[in-house]
């Protein structure tokens, strides 16, 4: 898990990324301006930034050019913007930007950028603002490996199999209705790959294919309730 700074003035953007991000295990902060940044940049090091480029008050070049000239460019920052030129993008590149995403942002590109931010995070203990709630065993930047989750394992029974889906233990039958034999199977399906996937939906909605709204509408029709998806506890 990692603290990503989401920096942009268009709320959808932030409600979106940090949705994204959320799901993926990381701590997203939100900042609405360059002055939020700052202010956020000043009681701590978030593990990676998402930086827009255009903005109200400042944009986002000037403050990376700020924080660079102030020592404080020691994280990973990745630009965004829906109208900057290839100029803009290069200049920001050569005072320290990791990359650069054009809007609107592929999930795809996304996670990958993010990914690669995060393994690039210089290597030293990060210092996490006082709003920032990251567990004491969040792990560190150590090994170019932060915020790259490992593959999910789904505990085996003693048959060998994936543990048991509560919704894969209804009775099937041949002999039901298409539509209703149909929707059992779907909720199984679902409820495997919630488990398997710790329950964040863009995971899911890459092992099944399905676009992120698409999957939401599903679950919601078959009436799979998210909360119930995460691992118990073994019994004692």
């Amino acid at each position: 898990m990692a603290t990503i700074l989401v920096v942009d003035d268009e709320m959808g953007i932030r409600e979106l990324l940090s949705e994204i991000l959320s799901d993926e295990g990381h701590v997203v902060e939100l900042a609405e301006n360059a002055h939020q940044a700052r202010e956020y940049r000043a009681t701590g090091t978030p593990d990676l930034v998402l930086l827009d480029i255009w903005m109200p008050d400042t944009d986002g070049v000037t403050l990376l050019k700020e924080w660079s000239a102030q020592g404080q460019l020691t994280m990973p920052v990745i630009m965004m913007s829906g109208h900057a030129t290839i100029d803009t993008a290069v200049e920001a590149t050569k005072i320290g930007a990791l990359n650069f995403l054009e809007k609107p942002i592929a999930l795809q590109k996304l996670l990958s950028a993010v990914e690669q931010g995060l393994a690039r995070g210089v290597d030293r203990p990060r210092s996490a603002p006082a709003t920032a709630a990251a567990p004491a065993t969040a792990p560190s930047a150590e090994a170019g490996t932060v915020g790259a989750a490992p593959e999910p394992a789904v505990e085996a029974a003693p048959n060998g199999n994936p543990a048991r889906v509560p919704e894969a233990e209804m009775q099937f039958s041949f002999d039901m209705p298409l539509r209703e034999a149909r929707d059992l199977f779907e909720r199984a399906y679902f409820e495997y790959h919630l488990l398997r996937e710790h329950g964040s939906m863009t995971r899911v909605a890459e092992k099944t294919g399905l676009e992120r709204t698409h999957l939401y509408r599903k679950l919601k029709q078959l009436g799979v309730e998210l909360g119930r998806n995460k691992p118990e506890p073994a019994e004692q």
